[in-house]
């Protein structure tokens, strides 16, 4: 039976506060550029932090969270999403199963899963009482991601053809300039990294996608 999640089908912007693209000076400046802009979920990712560090960026962030609808979602550390109310869990293929992080979580909490070939999203399609959404991607090549072959628009187009009963979002080397096509071959929720926090109208970029 699938969860009673939180409605994720129509967030046109999936934002993402990368460590990698963020300064410890503007953590909070960007966080908040990305809700002002109207991001529908926003991911803490820091990749390279220890989590006493993680945790300490996440408590810099939190107290924008409290009053408003947009989950909050960390990155690959389930210690850490498990030791706060109403945190989201993200994962990748080769991080800790959905299924870990669901008995962890419990029942009310968001889990994305990465998936970067048809089988793999096939599969989580079939994991819809454990996750809540997954990811596709990288689209096209990506610094945030460079180990990864980019999979393509025919991906998109694929698991859009699946009529997926969860929500997806397509990622990696997304940015105003290709956006158009990755909405035309079937995405209607994006991420875009580099794009728009590498941009000093943060806010005003994100209102862009979610326009177009």
């Amino acid at each position: 039976m699938s969860l009673p999640a939180p409605n994720l089908d129509h967030i046109p912007f999936y934002g993402i506060l990368d460590t990698g693209y963020v300064s410890l000076q503007n953590w909070e400046r960007k966080c908040l550029a990305l809700l002002e802009g109207g991001a529908g979920i926003i991911q803490l990712r820091a990749k390279k932090e220890t989590q006493e560090e993680r945790r300490e960026l996440l408590e810099r962030i939190l107290p924008f969270f409290t009053e408003i609808s947009v989950p909050l979602i960390i990155n690959d550390d389930l210690e850490l999403a498990s030791a706060y109310p109403n945190l989201g869990l993200h994962v990748g293929q080769e991080d800790i199963s959905p299924r870990e992080a669901r008995d962890k979580l419990g029942s009310g909490r968001i889990i994305g899963l990465s998936t970067h070939s048809l089988i793999q999203a096939q599969a989580a399609l079939c994991l819809a009482s454990q996750i809540n959404y997954f990811a596709v991607g990288p689209i096209f090549a990506t610094g945030t991601k460079p180990d990864y072959t980019p999979v393509g628009l025919g991906l998109v187009r694929q698991v859009r053809a699946l009529q997926p009963a969860l929500p997806f979002f397509c990622i990696g080397g997304i940015n105003r300039t290709n956006l158009a096509q990755v909405r035309a071959a079937g995405a209607q929720g994006v991420v875009a990294v580099s794009d728009v926090l590498e941009d000093s109208e943060t806010a005003a970029a994100v209102r862009a996608y979610c326009s177009m």
